[in-house]
């Protein structure tokens, strides 16, 4: 959620408007065909609030107000709009919105299941998997920049741990894929390492696809 407070007037009447408070929600970001709906108060001088009412209006085509009064707005087309809000003839700033394209579901892009060969020997501390990858599909273009959660689970629980690299939550590519891979560690190796790969819409709603499973098989 941002905020922004805009004053444009300035006046010790503690029944007159000098600023609004801008607030929106979602940092700011509406997928493509959802609605967005901003929030705002009237302050005073001393920073309190008034009763009067605001007004919504858009510059762009990107974002749409489809009710003047509530400041509900539709994301039109991918791109930055812009809200303003207004009572009487006190103004916010511009706020900028980035319409992204709509995240519609999830999947695994090349498998789900690979065999990990480990021989230990005295030289080696680790091991790496190849990647397991995911792809999403959306609306409006490529979902980049939306968070992955990968989360492992060894057979038995007793083995040694295991690491996901980069780092188990990961952010989309530009193509809208993401992908981890499992680092063996020294220590009693597991039979098998699961990993969920977990994603929501931007809401937190459940992304249909979600979770991914995938099997890694280690062959000592």
């Amino acid at each position: 959620m941002l905020a922004a407070v805009c004053a444009c007037k300035v006046n010790t009447n503690p029944n007159l408007p000098v600023a609004i408070e801008v607030i929106l929600p979602d940092s700011a970001r509406v997928e493509v065909t959802d609605t967005f709906r901003p929030s705002g108060q009237v302050l005073n001088g001393v920073g309190a609030s008034l009763p009067d009412s605001l007004f919504w209006t858009s510059f762009d085509t990107t974002l749409r107000v489809v009710d003047s009064a509530t400041g509900v707005s539709f994301g039109a087309s991918v791109g930055i709009g812009r809200l303003q809000a207004r009572t009487g003839n006190l103004y916010s700033n511009p706020q900028n919105v980035s319409v992204i394209p709509r995240l519609d579901s999830m999947t695994y892009a090349d498998s789900t299941r690979q065999t990990l060969d480990f021989t230990p020997t005295d030289s080696t501390t680790d091991s790496l998997s190849d990647p397991l990858k995911i792809k999403t599909f959306a609306t409006g273009g490529s979902a980049s920049s939306r968070r992955v959660i990968f989360l492992p689970t060894t057979y038995p629980d007793s083995a040694a741990p295991v690491t996901l690299l980069p780092r188990d939550t990961v952010a989309t590519f530009g193509d809208g894929t993401a992908s981890v891979q499992v680092r063996l560690h020294p220590g009693a190796l597991p039979d098998s390492v699961v990993i969920t790969a977990r994603m929501v819409k931007l809401h937190g709603d459940a992304l249909p696809g979600s979770p991914v499973t995938f099997v890694v098989e280690i062959k000592p």
